[in-house]
Order: C-alpha cells, then structure tokens, then sequence
C-alpha cells in the first residue's frame, strides 16, 4: 500500500507535467509562428526586389534614350530617329 504523501507527490508531479508541457508548446509555438511570419516577409521582400529589377531591365534602354514621355529629358525627335531605324 502507498503512503498518501508518496500519491501527492506522484500527481503533483504529474499535474505540473501537464502544464510544464502546455506552456513549453505554446512557447515555441509562438518562436515557430514569428519564424515562419519573418520567412514570409523576407521572401516577399525578396520577390519585390526582383520585381524592381525586372521593371527597370524592361524599362532601361542602353543607348540613353528616354521614351517616357513625361520625363523632363523626353525628345521627340530622337525617339522618332530610333524608330526608323
């Protein structure tokens, strides 16, 4: 037969177990939530990045020659001269 001390102590443990185990999943729950939060974030950084260079490898012409029309070096004449050509 088991002392009644020796039954408190066992479910003691066994219930401080129990909530040791809960906290410690929520803890790294949320280390695993803020991880995968910070992973996304940069991932869509790293799509913008890529995004803007693309833009601007479309947009950027090598020979200097400005086709936007609302920039404030736009010539006519010269998009006119390219496109004959």
């Amino acid at each position: 037969m088991v002392s009644p001390a020796v039954n408190v102590v066992r479910y003691s443990a066994l219930v401080s177990g129990i909530f040791y185990g809960i906290f410690h999943r929520q803890t790294l729950q949320a280390k695993f939530d803020a991880n995968a939060a910070s992973q996304e974030v940069h991932k869509r950084e790293q799509w913008l990045a890529e995004a803007k260079k693309a833009w601007a490898a479309k947009t950027a012409k090598n020979d200097g020659l400005i086709t936007d029309p609302d920039a404030p070096g736009f010539d006519l004449e010269k998009v006119l001269l390219s496109l004959e050509k």
